[in-house]
C-alpha cells in the first residue's frame, strides 16, 4: 500500500512540475519578457535585479 501512495505522490508532483514548464514555454512563445513579473511589460527588454526593486 505504501509504494502506491508513493507513486501516486509522484505523478501529482510530475504533473504540478508539467504545468509549470508548459506555461513557461507558452509565455515565451507569445513574448513575454519577465515571466511571473507583475511588471514585465514596464520593465522595458530586461529582466535583471535593477528593474524588479524599482517598483
Amino acid at each position: 500500500m505504501g509504494i502506491v501512495v508513493n507513486v501516486i505522490v509522484v505523478l501529482i508532483l510530475l504533473a504540478i512540475v508539467t504545468g509549470i514548464i508548459l506555461h513557461l514555454v507558452r509565455a515565451k512563445k507569445r513574448g513575454k519578457i519577465c515571466i511571473g513579473c507583475p511588471y514585465a511589460k514596464q520593465c522595458g527588454d530586461s529582466c535583471d535585479d535593477e528593474h524588479s526593486f524599482r517598483h
